[in-house]
């Protein structure tokens, strides 16, 4: 795949073609593939870095990075999705190795707080996340709160 760009913007830099994808994508993903209703605009859209791949305008992988004390007292990765037309080319593993990386340029802190789904805790295991054994059902989904030392 070529053309691919990632960028990461707070929601101030955001136009509004690309908050448009971005939500499109959420909404495709969380809403209509997870057969799930809930409310995605939160009031925290405002407060997040926004991560993302795109390729035409049309977004690939995305996530929302917060700083410390605004989710939780660590900062945290949360929206985290693939898109059906970026599945299977490791643009998750990408996506997450990226978040990361940014809260330790900016927020100079490798603790990070996460809510996964618990499908996939094996993959964030795989960036150093721990399960901290605190399990609960997020919109009628199984999650677990992992953290990242």
């Amino acid at each position: 795949m070529n053309n691919i760009i990632w960028k990461i913007k707070s929601f101030e830099e955001i136009t509004t073609s690309e908050l448009y994808e971005i939500i499109k994508a959420r909404v495709d993903v969380f809403v209509v593939e997870q057969d799930c209703p809930y409310p995605d605009l939160d009031d925290y859209d405002q407060k997040a870095l926004h991560l993302w791949a795109e390729q035409d305008q049309k977004v690939l992988a995305y996530c929302r990075i917060f700083n410390q004390g605004i989710k939780y007292p660590e900062t945290s990765i949360g929206r985290v999705l693939t898109t059906e037309k970026g599945r299977g080319k490791n643009f998750g593993k990408q996506l997450i190795q990226y978040a990361v990386e940014t809260i330790e340029n900016r927020f100079r802190t490798s603790q990070i707080r996460i809510s996964a789904q618990d499908y996939l805790l094996r993959f964030y295991s795989g960036f150093g996340f721990e399960d901290t054994g605190k399990k609960y059902l997020e919109d009628n989904i199984p999650h677990t709160e992992m953290f990242r030392k």
